[in-house]
């Protein structure tokens, strides 16, 4: 039954999910939220289309209420590992909960009861809107909050990236087609913390190509 929504950014970890739920998904949507790496909206859509999935792109305009070196007008993208503190740079506060709540709406809309994000282990370290008791909180909040009781389920909250590339390995997910740069530049540039994190996850199976290569 197609009771379920997904936030699909056009990166790989949501675009796995996409894939390993795909029977259960009705709509997936898209945000536009005044980001660098406009790239991944084009990505994400480009994904739905080919395996036609009804898809949104919900537009905000956070850059200009929020600081963040992800936002345009924001400052350089940091290098180095994801889990560096430099990397918080990049944190856009309470992003995951402003999207979730904003979803959790439109699923409501829309007559469905699921709302499907792709958080995994790696975002717990600077995403506190991403850890494992967040999600529960905000799920029974959005469950006590809707008359349709929709859930946020967060199948990968115990994964590693890495768990999820071998997951989307399996289900045969096009990596290429996905994108994961906070630079919006025409290749990924391989040294953002994203850049890194997915390197490492797809190590010996990555179709990316990355600036120098």
């Amino acid at each position: 039954m197609k009771n379920s929504l997904i936030i699909l950014s056009g990166g790989m970890d949501s675009t796995v999910l996409l894939y390993d739920r795909l029977p259960s998904i009705a709509l997936a949507i898209t945000f536009k939220y005044g980001q660098k790496h406009l790239k991944e909206i084009a990505k994400a859509k480009s994904i739905c289309d080919h395996l036609g999935v009804p898809h949104k792109i919900v537009e905000l305009s956070l850059n200009n209420i929020l600081k963040s070196h992800l936002l345009e007008g924001g400052g350089d993208i940091p290098e180095g590992h994801y889990e560096d503190l430099s990397m918080k740079k990049t944190v856009v506060p309470f992003r995951n909960g402003i999207m979730l709540s904003i979803a959790v709406g439109i699923a409501e809309s829309e007559g469905l009861n699921q709302v499907l994000t792709a958080v995994h282990t790696g975002d717990h370290a600077i995403y506190p809107d991403c850890r494992p008791k967040f999600i529960s909180n905000i799920s029974n909040a959005a469950f006590r909050g809707t008359y349709n009781e929709v859930i946020i389920s967060a199948p990968y909250i115990e994964c590693s990236k890495r768990d999820i590339a071998l997951i989307g390995k399996d289900l045969k997910v096009p990596f290429e087609a996905t994108w994961s740069c906070y630079n919006g530049r025409e290749k990924h540039c391989g040294k953002c913390g994203t850049c890194v994190e997915r390197k490492e996850a797809l190590l010996g199976f990555d179709p990316t190509i990355y600036e120098g290569d």
